[in-house]
């Protein structure tokens, strides 16, 4: 049975902040919210990659959090580099908290631009998961900023024609053991036609249970 979603503009740092509520399929076991791709091109929290990974969370037994950065959609503001836009994940993160206070798992999951901001705020979020696909380490600084402690599963697409593949192979291979690199051959920066196969990859790793 698929899980139902809600539609919701809660207060952000900036103004509104519009966000989709998805539940979990069955008992809910943890939190999470997803982060989506570059917003001054095109990126928003309809995003296909964005979506397969909240019905992944989801179907996992996530209450799943996806919501548009400042100056997207409905949500007030301006785009500000990946560093104003934490502050929105903040605040999505603390209304999914305080909607399920009994539920205390956190994970976090981010697309390109999503990724870095995702993983630059893990550490702070106390996040227990963390995902990034195609991580745009060409065109931001991960390194000056606490890279995550928790398990931390990195998708990357050799044929990605928008964040250079051999750059992020190279950085996956300086991060710590908590950091595992799934490489998808022949897999653009979209995953055009390759959704299903990036959600079975996932759904492979990821915790199950309890």
């Amino acid at each position: 049975m698929s899980a139902s979603e809600t539609r919701h503009v809660i207060d952000g740092p900036t103004g509104p902040l519009e966000l989709k509520h998805l539940h979990a399929e069955g008992e809910p076991r943890f939190l999470a919210v997803v982060c989506h791709p570059h917003p001054l091109h095109g990126g928003t929290m309809e995003n296909k990659v964005v979506y397969t990974l909240s019905r992944l969370l989801s179907g996992l037994g996530g209450e799943v959090v996806r919501f548009n950065f400042r100056g997207v959609g409905k949500s007030a503001g301006e785009f500000e580099q990946g560093i104003g836009e934490t502050q929105d994940l903040q605040a999505a993160s603390k209304w999914l908290r305080e909607q399920f206070p009994q539920i205390k798992p956190f994970w976090l999951a981010g697309f390109s631009f999503g990724a870095f901001v995702s993983t630059i705020s893990a550490k702070e979020l106390n996040a227990e998961q963390l995902i990034s696909i195609a991580p745009a380490v060409t065109r931001f600084d991960f390194s000056q900023h606490p890279m995550p402690e928790c398990p931390w599963t990195i998708v990357m697409g050799d044929a990605d024609e928008v964040v250079d593949p051999k750059t992020v192979f190279e950085w996956a291979e300086t991060l710590p053991d908590n950091a595992r690199l799934i490489k998808m051959d022949g897999a653009g920066h979209f995953f055009h036609g390759r959704l299903v196969e990036l959600r079975e990859k996932l759904e492979a790793v990821l915790p199950k249970g309890d």
